[in-house]
């Protein structure tokens, strides 16, 4: 979505963040142009045609800011939401000056930790013109100052609306990731097998590969879906995993990260900034219920059923009664205090859900989220949730609008 306010904080990750931001201003999708006639058209949005060069051109553009995904037909989708975006903004009398486009363009390349001069330099050693640069900025721009004159009214934010956010425990960060995850279970007999079998995973170079590998060897309940994670905020992840995951480029794979009897490794899909810092959470609160003997086909299915038959972590006494104390365990712990792997189990599980993903020695961990402690908000925190939730009230309203653009345009191709 489009960085829609001036105050939106934005953190220094290097060219990690430029590829945040061009999944923030363009919405990706469909495209390539053939190498002969590229400048016939080959698209029609309403009156306006888009040629073969300029998709060609944005394609080139999105490979060169390695933005996740296909990028030739990614530039297809983008170059038609920017022409919608673009005669919306004509209609309503908007257009940048010059002036204002290089300004944007030196704020966007700034975001990479170049100047407007280095970052065009940047593109053309990979075939982008510069005036495809400023097309894709001027569209943005423009859609921009649309979206805050047409909809600024509608997005504000009350006391009560904030207060009711922070009781609720709605949260969000200034970066966002989607990450497909493999755990692999490593007990000493066979961790110099995983061990190898880790490092041949983390030399994966497609989003593809390393989903077929963590359907084959992952212990999570992901395994299923290839490993893929949805969405989630930085802030959510535990803190010694947040620069590991920074460190990587869409697409990349992390070093093998060794937990407790088990190997993890990530591979970065996605990034992308949502426009203000969360509060930070005081605790955690989870339960570990323990069975011993270890990932066994018995254990597992004993996971599952105490799973069907519990929704709160106070149900887990009743399944641990009459045995050892050391069965089951209960804490509550700072975010930085957490171990990384049970952190990192706890940031996908809502209160009330199960992981058994994990284990400790020769048991199997049955962990169950309990809650989380929000720290106190107040001053600027409150602040950066109310510019938050106005942010996200607008991207909301921009993305109904321009989907309605999209429903009523005359789109063909050529």
């Amino acid at each position: 979505m489009l960085e829609l306010l001036t105050r939106i904080p934005t953190p220094k990750i290097g060219a990690i963040v430029s590829v945040a931001l061009v999944a923030l201003t363009v919405a990706l999708a469909p495209a390539a142009a053939p190498a002969q006639n590229l400048f016939a058209p080959a698209i029609r949005v309403n009156d306006a045609v888009i040629t073969n060069y300029e998709i060609d051109q944005r394609a080139r553009m999105l490979q060169a800011l390695n933005a996740p995904g296909n990028s030739e037909e990614a530039a297809r989708e983008a170059l038609i939401e920017d022409r919608l975006r673009l005669q919306a903004a004509r209609a309503a009398g908007i257009d940048p000056s010059s002036e204002d486009i290089i300004a944007a363009q030196g704020e966007f390349a700034g975001r990479a930790n170049l100047t407007r001069e280095e970052f065009i330099g940047a593109l053309a050693q990979a075939g982008v013109a510069e005036e495809t640069f400023r097309d894709f900025v001027r569209a943005g721009l423009s859609w921009r100052i649309l979206v805050q004159q047409r909809f600024a009214g509608r997005a504000n934010v009350s006391e009560t609306e904030v207060d009711r956010a922070i009781s609720g425990g709605a949260d969000g960060s200034n970066v966002r990731v989607l990450l497909s995850e493999i755990i692999m279970p490593a007990p000493p007999p066979q961790a110099e097998a995983v061990r190898a079998r880790a490092n041949r995973i983390a030399q994966s170079t497609s989003e593809g590969e390393f989903s077929a590998f963590a359907r084959q060897y992952s212990a999570t309940a992901t395994r299923n879906a290839g490993g893929r994670l949805p969405w989630q905020d930085l802030t959510d992840l535990p803190p010694q995993l947040r620069p590991i995951i920074l460190g990587l480029s869409p697409g990349e794979v992390s070093e093998p990260l060794p937990i407790p009897n088990a190997i993890a490794l990530f591979q970065l899909r996605g990034i992308e900034e949502t426009g203000y810092s969360a509060p930070e959470y005081a605790a955690v609160e989870y339960a570990a219920y323990y069975l011993p003997g270890g990932r066994t086909p018995e254990n597992l299915a004993r996971a599952r059923v105490i799973d069907s038959q519990t929704d709160r972590c106070d149900d887990l006494y009743g399944i641990a009664q009459g045995q050892p104390e050391s069965r089951l365990n209960r804490e509550s712990l700072p975010p930085s205090d957490l171990p990384t792997d049970i952190a990192f189990e706890l940031s996908k599980l809502d209160a009330g859900e199960v992981s058994s993903a994990l284990t400790r020695g020769d048991n199997l961990m049955v962990l169950m989220l309990c809650g989380r402690t929000r720290a106190v908000v107040e001053g600027r925190d409150r602040e950066d949730l109310a510019l938050g939730l106005r942010n996200r009230r607008l991207s909301a309203l921009a993305d109904g609008y321009l989907a309605q653009l999209r429903a009523d345009a005359y789109i063909v191709e050529e």
